[in-house]
């Protein structure tokens, strides 16, 4: 279960900084994504829920295994790895990790914001693909995409236009606050839309190594390749749950 963002104070019961070796009590809340796998250190690279060439034609199964094996799995060794050395920090979630990274002195704080957000952003990603897949969604997330684009095509080509606005490698985001409101945003590298009280629906890679293989440098084709697995029951479901909290702001 991923919760959106995190909040922590120090054991004195203030906003304070995060240090490695202190104790800090975290409280989560937001919109949850269901997905097995640890909690904390030792992170695992848990299987995905469907065969590498299951997206064909549309994303190749070898793109998807080196992505998921060398790629992902790269971004969970890095983090356990610098994990390791901070017995302090083993106790967090992902999520928790992400939002203490601007807190924590470097190289430290970059190593975690990096290869923290890797993960969350990847298994975001993968978890919102299927094949066969639904053209376009339905239900509740399908009105508000209507209430906000107009159409559903309309919806597509500003989610497209942002995905292909993406300057060399990141993301582009589908979010929703607390009342449904939805936004396109996208992220840099592997920076997160985490902490703005913004919940992720979807979100595609646009880094190269998600399409290069199969679409070479034409990510427009790879854009419109994925909206052909896009898994909107998955989607859905993030819509639906965005209001649920599990824990209080004080």
């Amino acid at each position: 279960m991923f919760p959106l963002f995190s909040y922590w104070k120090n054991s004195t019961g203030k906003n304070g900084h995060i240090f490695p070796g202190k104790t800090y009590f975290i409280v989560t809340g937001g919109m949850f994504m269901n997905h097995r796998r640890s909690d904390c250190y030792e992170f695992e690279n848990t299987p995905l829920p469907y065969a590498f060439n299951s997206l064909e034609p549309y994303i190749d199964a070898k793109t998807m295994e080196l992505h998921y094996n060398r790629h992902l799995q790269a971004y969970v060794d890095n983090l356990n790895a610098a994990l390791s050395k901070n017995p302090g920090l083993q106790k967090a979630s992902l999520e928790q990790l992400i939002m203490m990274a601007c807190r924590l002195p470097n190289p430290l704080g970059t190593q975690i914001r990096n290869n923290a957000g890797g993960e969350y952003n990847h298994r975001f990603y993968f978890a919102g693909l299927r094949n066969p897949a639904h053209a376009q969604p339905s239900g509740c997330l399908e009105k508000a995409i209507e209430g906000t684009y107009g159409s559903f095509e309309k919806f597509r080509e500003a989610f497209k236009a942002a995905a292909m606005s993406v300057f060399g490698s990141g993301y582009a985001w589908l979010m929703s606050d607390l009342n449904g409101r939805l936004r396109i945003v996208t992220t840099a590298n592997q920076d997160t839309p985490l902490g703005n009280c913004l919940y992720p629906i979807l979100n595609i890679d646009v880094w190269e190594h998600a399409y290069y293989l199969k679409h070479y440098n034409k990510r427009g084709d790879y854009i419109d390749s994925w909206f052909r697995v896009v898994n909107w029951d998955w989607a859905e479901r993030n819509y639906l749950e965005r209001g649920k909290k599990g824990g209080e702001k004080t």
